[in-house]
């Protein structure tokens, strides 16, 4: 399936880390960028110049021009609908989940989808793929989701949403908890406390994380790399930080066939979480990016258009 076409984009964080990402503009604003590439009158205003490459501001990195969707050209573009003009004023903001990577086709095909209700921010943790450092699983990483909220608003998009899966929806809620400058949050498949180890995919997680060999493994096989040593000292947990949302809204999404996280994380989140709120228990849904289904990530574009209209 062809994808929108994105725009290249190199982040750096407070602390000094190189964030890989990418920016998809709106659905309507990317045709026009992909059908003007020489900068002219019907070229998409925020992220067209008329250079190679060009700087959208102070900490907000930079942006190639061309569109660099699968396939290139206008044939990247799969017909979705149109995003409206008040769909171009909303910047969307994806964080992916552990050893994940904006790059892969479960996060492209979320990427696609949410484009229809606005410009994408999707970019790799530290520590993942082709971003510098190591990954903290959740406690430095509410910089990276820092540095691509700042990214969004200097291209100019005046609401922005956050969108997290799994590690992505435990930072997302404590960034926007801990740091705030976001107009609404979605935590999908996330824990609601640290160190669970309740699940058989779980254990494995904490093997990876705590065990030399599983950190190697992590590094060749999912190009992660894990900081070594643990907290200190522990991060605020997200159903603590969820309290601090308000007045942003809060939209909690669980599968109760998830196979890492059971729903008592996705009711402690929501218990946790002060008005505005809203809880989504999917039947049959598992974790995450991989069993997010399109019709789902579009009822979340238009959760998200809902709050913003």
């Amino acid at each position: 399936m062809p994808f929108s076409p994105n725009f290249p984009v190199m982040l750096r964080t407070e602390d000094g880390v190189r964030i890989d990402a990418a920016h998809t503009p709106p659905a309507r604003a990317s045709r026009s960028a992909a059908m003007d590439t020489r900068g002219g009158a019907g070229a998409w205003r925020r992220s067209v110049g008329s250079e190679a490459t060009r700087t959208t501001g102070e900490g907000g990195g930079i942006e190639a021009t061309r569109a660099a969707g699968e396939g290139g050209g206008i044939e990247a573009i799969e017909a979705i609908e149109p995003a409206s003009q008040r769909d171009t004023d909303v910047g969307i903001v994806v964080a992916h989940g552990f050893t994940g990577s904006w790059r892969e086709r479960q996060a492209r095909r979320i990427v696609h989808v949410l484009s229809g209700y606005g410009g994408v921010i999707a970019f790799d943790f530290r520590g993942h793929g082709r971003s510098g450092g190591e990954t903290t699983v959740g406690d430095l990483e509410i910089l990276d989701v820092e540095a691509a909220v700042r990214h969004a608003r200097v291209v100019g998009y005046e609401k922005i949403a956050v969108v997290g899966f799994s590690m992505g929806a435990a930072v997302a809620v404590r960034h926007a908890g801990l740091r705030g400058g976001v107009d609404a949050v979605v935590a999908v498949s996330g824990p609601a406390r640290w160190y669970y180890r309740g699940t058989k995919p779980m254990r494995q997680v904490h093997w990876a994380i705590e065990q030399p060999f599983g950190r190697w493994a992590a590094r060749v096989a999912k190009r992660t790399r894990i900081a070594r040593g643990r907290w200190d000292p522990i991060p605020m947990p997200p159903h603590e930080a969820a309290a601090l949302i308000t007045p942003a809204p809060l939209l909690i999404v669980h599968g109760d066939a998830d196979a890492f996280f059971p729903l008592e994380h996705a009711h402690q989140l929501y218990t946790g979480a002060r008005e505005p709120k809203e809880l989504w228990i999917e039947p049959g849904y598992g974790h995450a990016e991989t069993a997010a289904t399109p019709a789902l990530i579009h009822r979340i574009g238009k959760w998200i258009s809902s709050n913003f209209s």
